[in-house]
């Protein structure tokens, strides 16, 4: 196991086989200087060697490593037991495995319950009528003692199973978990084909919604999973996260349970202007931002005017930046504007370091973002 970290030259031995994969040129900064991740994190398998690409948070590459776990299972709200956690920060035990053990322990679970099916409308060559008797095909059906209906079958071949089914044989090319082929086998009577996941448009109801978390988690790993190769003996593939959604997800739920007021990426409209802020408090605006910051004069023009158009148009009078501690602690104040349109801007860096478990890890952070007035 090799630790590669962020926005630092990868060793050479590795630039060869990025540059020949195109489907991970999106995720590398690539010149005549060399190749860097691009502020992605997570774990590569390429030609049967392991890699980790790990934030620079410390001067510990172990430390960085489990800190990145923790971030992602909290941000991500990855719930498992206690000796899968204890696998998921061993270095020697893929990050994915840690998402595939969730979807897949989730799944049994909603199974175990009853496998969800609904009414799907079949057209079929029967021996006896069935529902609707359709005229023009029965005109031409090359069947002549057979009838020609349509009908509705309440089955479990129905496009939420089939997108299940479609996950779960993508992710067993990279994971022997039990718990997939048990899913798998639940599964039998559901035709398999492959499924364009960026356009699903699977809707949730009462009779569904409880297997909306496996859904999410398994469209999730899909989106982060990078195939490099079609062939079956083959297995090089790369998992990686962006690391300002990381950031943005973990700040954002840790902020939700210090302050229940606070609302995530509520968007707003004005006029032709649209404003997304990541997190908005009863009193504070904040942005995250993955960026590496020693002090004020790091501060591009561009987050002045959008924490001032945040101020501005949600009428509030404190905004914050904040951004990981990259080793250097970061505490800038502004005033942006004037008069009745007078708004404070924060630079605040949140430092992510500790070295021990997973539970004091989050409260250590939690107390970190609140303290006594907050950051």
């Amino acid at each position: 196991m090799q630790y590669l970290n962020e926005n630092k030259n990868i060793p050479q031995n590795l630039e060869q086989s990025i540059k020949n994969n195109s489907k991970l040129h999106p995720y590398f900064d690539i010149n005549f200087q060399g190749i860097k991740p691009k502020n992605y994190c997570g774990f590569l398998s390429i030609e049967n060697q392991s890699y980790f690409i790990i934030p620079k948070i410390t001067n510990d590459d172990n430390q960085n490593l489990n800190t990145f776990i923790y971030m992602l299972m909290y941000g991500y709200d990855v719930k498992l037991k206690n000796e899968d956690l204890m696998q998921g920060v061993n270095a020697e035990h893929h990050i994915y495995e840690l998402f595939i053990r969730l979807f897949a322990d989730t799944l049994l679970d909603e199974f175990k319950k009853g496998v969800f099916k609904q009414y799907i409308t079949m057209q079929e060559n029967l021996k006896v009528l069935r529902g609707k008797y359709i005229i023009e095909q029965n005109f031409n059906n090359f069947y002549h003692q057979n009838i020609y209906c349509e009908f509705d079958e309440f089955s479990m071949d129905n496009e939420l199973n089939c997108f299940f089914l479609y996950a779960i044989r993508n992710f067993k090319k990279y994971s022997s978990y039990s718990n997939l082929h048990r899913c798998e086998a639940v599964l039998d009577e559901v035709a398999y084909f492959n499924i364009d996941f960026k356009r699903l448009n699977i809707h949730f109801d009462r009779m569904n919604s409880r297997y909306k978390k496996s859904y999410e988690v398994a469209l999730m790993i899909l989106q982060k999973l990078v195939p490099m190769t079609h062939k079956s003996t083959d297995k090089s593939f790369a998992f990686l996260f962006d690391m300002a959604e990381v950031f943005e997800k973990f700040v954002g739920r840790l902020y939700q349970e210090i302050d229940i007021t606070t609302t995530l990426q509520k968007q707003g409209n004005f006029g032709s202007l649209v404003l997304k802020p990541d997190i908005r408090t009863e009193s504070e605006i904040i942005d995250t931002k993955y960026k590496k910051v020693n002090d004020r004069n790091d501060l591009s023009v561009q987050d002045k005017y959008q924490m001032f158009a945040y101020g501005v148009n949600f009428k509030v009078k404190e905004t914050m930046l904040l951004y990981p501690k990259h080793l250097v602690d970061v505490d800038e104040d502004f005033k942006l504007g004037k008069g009745d349109e007078l708004i404070r801007l924060r630079m605040k860096s949140l430092d992510l370091g500790f070295d021990g478990g997973y539970i004091d890890f989050i409260q250590i952070i939690r107390n970190r973002l609140g303290g006594d007035d907050g950051l």
